[in-house]
């Protein structure tokens, strides 16, 4: 069952929204590029901006890597869709997306992922470990929510939104997969990469059968907050700290015609 459109219309779109399709359409096609896609599953959304309870999201059946500004669909916390689409959207990627929008209104972009290294660290009794730089980011900052089955109850929003808490930016969803939030497009995608990063990682150690070497506890929360505080890869009078990484990736997608839309 797939949700389906209530009294579609055109609406003008803001510079802004145009903006933020842009970011999340190349989000899409960069997921796609470092192979963390699932064929037409998994999502990334993106809150429109100034439009309380709407946001964006891959329109069901399309590959990420073909993603467009346009073609992505607006929907509500409902699960309307808001403007003249012929898409519809996946039922679980709503159930996951529009709970963490309806709690974090800080989240301006969610990202969810079932990746093989992800899923392999989601389905450990441990979880993530402290082993390796990348990983490091998330020390004592990642969280988790049990598998309930495929997202496709709405009563499980109300136990996610409690497991994710009011500040945490990466989640693991246990035998499932990955999700990070971010204050911007960018952010999400970029807190994802390192997550993904660390995961691979952890399976790779794993795969040697050797010891891992420990990193004091101290020197871990040292690292988190120098990620935190994104003092080594901010540029001079830029107060996105993500902005220099980000531009260098768009040349990997570029060109591409992910900023189309529809007359």
């Amino acid at each position: 069952m797939h949700l389906q459109s209530v009294s579609p219309r055109k609406t003008g779109i803001s510079a802004a929204e145009r903006l933020v399709r842009e970011d999340l359409a190349a989000a899409y096609r960069l997921v796609a590029y470092y192979g963390m896609d699932d064929s037409i599953y998994t999502h990334i959304s993106a809150r429109v901006p100034g439009a309380e309870g709407q946001f964006l999201i891959n329109p069901f059946g399309m590959l990420f890597r073909d993603i467009t500004a346009s073609s992505l669909v607006k929907i509500d916390l409902e699960g309307r869709i808001l403007d003249d689409s012929p898409h519809d959207v996946n039922p679980a990627g709503f159930t996951i997306h529009s709970a963490v929008h309806s709690a974090r209104h800080d989240a301006a972009c969610v990202l969810h992922t079932h990746t093989v290294a992800g899923v392999a660290v989601s389905s450990l009794a441990d979880g993530l470990q402290p082993c390796n730089q990348w990983a490091l980011q998330f020390y004592n900052r990642v969280v988790y929510h049990d598998f309930e089955g495929i997202a496709l109850d709405h009563e499980e929003r109300e136990r996610l939104v409690t497991d994710l808490g009011p500040t945490s930016r990466a989640m693991i969803l246990r035998n499932h997969g990955l999700m990070t939030l971010g204050r911007t497009v960018s952010e999400a995608f970029i807190l994802m990469l390192n997550l993904e990063r660390a995961c691979r990682v952890q399976v790779a150690i794993a795969s040697t059968g050797e010891a891992i070497h420990p990193v004091p506890p101290e020197v871990c929360e040292r690292t988190a907050r120098q990620y935190e505080s994104g003092d080594s890869t901010r540029e001079v009078g830029q107060d996105d700290p993500n902005a220099r990484e980000w531009r260098a990736m768009l040349e990997r997608i570029a060109p591409s015609p992910v900023t189309s839309f529809r007359d």
